[in-house]
């Protein structure tokens, strides 16, 4: 989900609690069937496209690694000009290739497209590259609120989809051609997959690795992660806004002087879903904004992401640890803890329902 912003603070005033929609599930919709690789390809290639201007950062770092960490695909990262990617709510990466240039290495186009949530999700030359690869029949998965750019570029007319509680009304009327489902955490429907909020993309990346070499390789990577389960089961209801959430939101936002920033050493080799999810989480309190520091520059974590980072150090801030030692996917569990020690239990649970996550 994008993070609110500060003119979001006052909106979200006046905004209802989301509404209940269809939640009827077809049968298939929670299996995910991939095509076979395209031809001259001895495995899939998968293209995450992000927007320089701002890309939601766990929806983007968590199906990279875990892809890669599953050793199924060449992934790479398909940014719309050169130049860093800034990522929101926080960090900032390098991505592998422009637009230009992933078109002109692979004129067939990609196998999948991974469409992250964005900040400008109406920017047509993603919607036109994302519409694009798919009329060269790459599969697009799109993760939380990347189901607008999948839904602009024509995409979800006629399926059955999916998206982050907070934009669910809203983009069930501005496309009503969609069959909009509550209760899925991810939904594919011929050739189309969506998701539910940011962290969805933990399973929704498992079911893909399943999708591309099966239940014994989708089992190993997801105990490397420290994961149970992948199914697509989710419950949508406990997910709305309160009253109470609105105001937790301006109480945080207004107490300016409790603000801190909050960094996260980091060197090469480091876990970048432990980074994702540790950082993303952080910064949505409305009270602490995390960021990375490295005094060598760009740093490269376990499986070649490229992070730039925002100090050199952490001079004059609170210093964090990433403590990765039980799988990469409890980093969440623990900095929600740690959230709740420092700001209380209602802003632990703020951040949870951003992310769509059950604390």
């Amino acid at each position: 989900m994008r993070r609110f912003t500060t003119i979001l603070v006052i909106v979200l005033l006046a905004v209802p609690c989301m509404s209940g929609m269809g939640s009827a599930v077809a049968a298939d919709v929670g299996s995910v069937h991939l095509p076979l690789v395209k031809a001259g390809r001895e495995r899939p290639l998968v293209a995450i496209v992000a927007d320089n201007g701002g890309t939601e950062t766990t929806d983007l770092i968590v199906p990279y690694s875990v892809l890669k960490m599953a050793d199924v695909a060449d992934v790479v990262i398909v940014s719309i000009h050169p130049g860093p990617v800034s990522l929101m709510p926080a960090l900032k990466i390098q991505a592998d290739k422009t637009m230009l240039a992933f078109d002109a290495a692979h004129p067939d186009g990609a196998d999948i497209v991974i469409v992250p949530a964005m900040h400008d999700s109406g920017n047509e030359a993603v919607i036109a590259w994302v519409r694009h690869q798919s009329g060269k029949r790459a599969v697009v998965v799109s993760i939380c609120e990347g189901a607008w750019i999948a839904a602009r570029a024509g995409l979800l007319d006629g399926r059955a989809a999916t998206t982050h509680w907070y934009a669910f009304d809203k983009i069930a009327s501005a496309f009503p051609k969609t069959r909009w489902l509550r209760d899925q955490r991810y939904v594919f429907d011929r050739g189309v997959m969506t998701t539910t909020g940011v962290t969805a993309s933990i399973p929704a990346s498992l079911a893909l690795v399943e999708a591309l070499a099966g239940r014994s390789k989708a089992k190993a990577t997801a105990a490397k992660l420290g994961v149970e389960n992948w199914t697509a089961a989710h419950e949508s209801a406990p997910f709305r806004l309160t009253a109470w959430g609105m105001w937790l939101v301006a109480r945080n936002f207004l107490s300016f002087w409790k603000h801190e920033t909050l960094a996260i050493p980091v060197m090469d080799g480091f876990d970048e879903i432990a980074l994702a999810l540790s950082a993303d989480a952080w910064s949505r309190t409305y009270r602490s904004q995390a960021i990375a520091t490295s005094a060598k520059g760009p740093v490269a974590s376990r499986y070649g992401l490229v992070l730039i980072p925002d100090r050199a150090t952490d001079t004059g801030t609170v210093q964090l640890t990433l403590n990765g030692t039980t799988g990469s996917a409890h980093a969440l569990d623990r900095t929600l803890k740690e959230m709740a020690a420092r700001y209380g239990d209602a802003t632990a649970d703020l951040v949870a329902l951003q992310l769509e996550y059950v604390r």
